[in-house]
Parts: structure tokens; sequence; C-alpha cells
């Protein structure tokens, strides 16, 4: 069991639908209607998705500089999960995003009740989240990108993958499938 205190998040994927904003958005704007979230096979959607490089280039930016009209959902059972899991002390999220401003405002406002910080840090880099990490203390992590979960493996923290289409492709790591999982290797029991 986890303590709550040595577990830290990713957002995109993890706590934010953000592919679900990025499908959303390819509809409403763009009329891009043939494509589903279990076709999202790849971590880089130019590498599965039959739509134009540029198109998927505006669509992502639009949602990492918070423009869009549309709205960014949390996964399902995610707000709840870490609610609680916040009402034991801070919680931490680490993104690759390079801007922290409209994601941090999502994160306050899907978290705004808890008794405790809510921190979230952008390290503009995949690479970056180890050293945040381990400066931060952490030592197990949830995240869908499947490259990163074998970095950290290498900087000795304790990747947890959250299962998504795009990160299926055989691995050593704990799994899990949604935020009830999650709930099951966290221990709330103590103060």
């Amino acid at each position: 069991m986890i303590s709550p205190g040595q577990i830290a998040f990713d957002i995109d994927g993890v706590f934010a639908n953000t592919m679900g904003l990025f499908l959303e958005i390819a509809r409403k704007d763009y009329g891009i209607n043939h494509i589903k979230y279990e076709d999202i096979t790849q971590y880089f959607l130019e590498e599965c998705l039959d739509v134009k490089p540029e198109i998927i280039n505006i669509i992502i930016n639009g949602i990492l500089e918070g423009n869009f009209e549309s709205e960014l959902n949390p996964i399902e059972g995610s707000v709840e999960a870490l609610s609680e899991i916040g009402q034991k002390g801070p919680l931490l999220f680490v993104t690759a995003r390079p801007v922290l401003p409209p994601i941090q405002a999502w994160v306050e406002k899907m978290l705004s009740q808890l008794p405790f910080p809510v921190e979230v840090i952008a390290t503009g880099a995949f690479e970056a989240k180890a050293g945040v990490l381990k400066a931060r203390g952490i030592q197990y992590f949830v995240d869908d990108y499947l490259e990163i979960c074998f970095m950290l493996d290498k900087h000795d923290i304790t990747p947890i993958l959250f299962h998504q289409p795009w990160n299926r492709f055989p691995h050593p790591f704990l799994e899990v499938a949604n935020w009830p999982e999650i709930m099951g290797i966290i221990d709330l029991s103590g103060s």
C-alpha cells in the first residue's frame, strides 16, 4: 500500500480527459467525425490519426494554452478519488506541459475544496519529471505515457501506468485501469 505523501500524478490522460477534448474540438471546429478515442493508439497523434499534422498542432496548442470553447472534463472518478486523497495531505501534479496557468487553473477548479495545498508543476519537458519527483521525495508516479514510465524506473521512481489506448505495449509496470484501482493501492487509513 502506498502512503498519500509518496505518490504524485500526471494530469493529461490521468486526471484530465485531454484526448476526449481533442476529439470534441476536432469534431466541432474541423468537422472531423471519423476518429474515435480507441483510434488514438500512439502517444504522438500524427503517428496514428488520419488528420493533417497542422490541424493536430493547432488543436493541441489551443488545449495547452487554454484557448478552447469546449469543456475539459476530468477522467471518470478522478475528482472524487483525488479529493479523498487530498483530505490526507498535499497533492502534487507534474506535467510536461510548457504552459502552467491554464492547467493550474483547471486543477484548482476541479479540486477547490481541499484542506491541503494542491501543487501543479509544469516541466516543459518529459525528461524533467524525474528530477522534480526526486527533489520532492516522491516514490510513485501515475502516468499514461509508457516511455515516461521506463524513464522514471531508471531513476528509482516506481511508475504506475494508467491504462489508455496509446500505451498498449509490453511493459513490466503496475498498471491501473481506472481511479478505483488507484484508490485500491493507496493507504488512506493513516492521518
